[in-house]
């Protein structure tokens, strides 16, 4: 069976597309269903394309072949969040600096906690460099983990993982902590959980995808700097 799904796919454009889409239309009506974080669209999606990715041996390099597709659709959406920043302009240049302060506090944080948890928890440099782009979109992510000696299979787990638990609890920690400024909601969901958290600061609201999407742009070029340093920490 294993070897017939690869030799399908390995001949098929779009049927690891089609499957994905299917799985993230499925995430959609569970959580229109029963309300709960957990169900996702693209958590959904993420487990069930690994289960069924493991439980018919998929070989990656197969299923990439036509899911690669999706991520490049993936980069485009993410250009496309500059068009609602330029309609929301005059809400940059009232708030830019309390913006890049906030983006600012959110990158070195994030950076400390994971220098204090590596420290803790006595992991080695490779796995700790791996995880200081957890935050960063995935193209900038990796570059990050290459360059300073890190292991790139560990950075896009914690990027996937980072961006699906931040779409999946952006929205209820926001009314949880009362934030209501959209423009801290923006800064807070872009600088901790790059597109993926984007996409559902876009369902908050446009202010708040616009500067979410400013944000995890601006959050992966710090990252690019900052991480180079925090590197030799430890």
């Amino acid at each position: 069976m294993a070897e017939f799904i690869n030799n399908y796919l390995s001949h098929s454009t779009y049927f690891a597309i089609a499957m994905s889409i299917a799985f993230y239309m499925l995430g959609i009506e569970l959580k229109k269903r029963f309300k709960l974080a957990i169900f996702a669209p693209l958590i959904v999606a993420s487990v069930l394309t690994l289960v069924v990715i493991v439980v018919f041996h998929i070989d990656m390099d197969v299923y990439n072949a036509s899911g690669n597709y999706i991520s490049f659709m993936i980069n485009a959406a993410t250009v496309c969040y500059g068009m609602l920043l330029y309609e929301q302009l005059h809400i940059l240049k009232n708030n830019f600096k309390a913006i890049m302060i906030g983006i600012l506090v959110g990158v070195f944080s994030m950076l400390t906690i994971i220098l204090i948890m590596s420290v803790l928890l006595h992991i080695g440099h490779e796995q700790y460099v791996s995880l200081l782009p957890k935050a960063c979109t995935t193209a900038i992510g990796l570059g990050i983990a290459e360059a300073n000696g890190g292991y790139p299979s560990i950075t896009i787990v914690w990027i996937l993982i980072t961006g699906n638990l931040g779409n999946a609890i952006a929205e209820p920690l926001v009314k949880f902590f009362k934030i209501e400024e959209p423009v801290a909601r923006g800064v807070a969901i872009g600088c901790s959980s790059h597109a993926v958290g984007t996409a559902k600061a876009l369902e908050i609201g446009e202010i708040e995808g616009a500067i979410s999407g400013l944000s995890l742009a601006v959050t992966g070029l710090i990252t690019v700097v900052v991480a180079a340093v925090y590197a030799q920490f430890y």
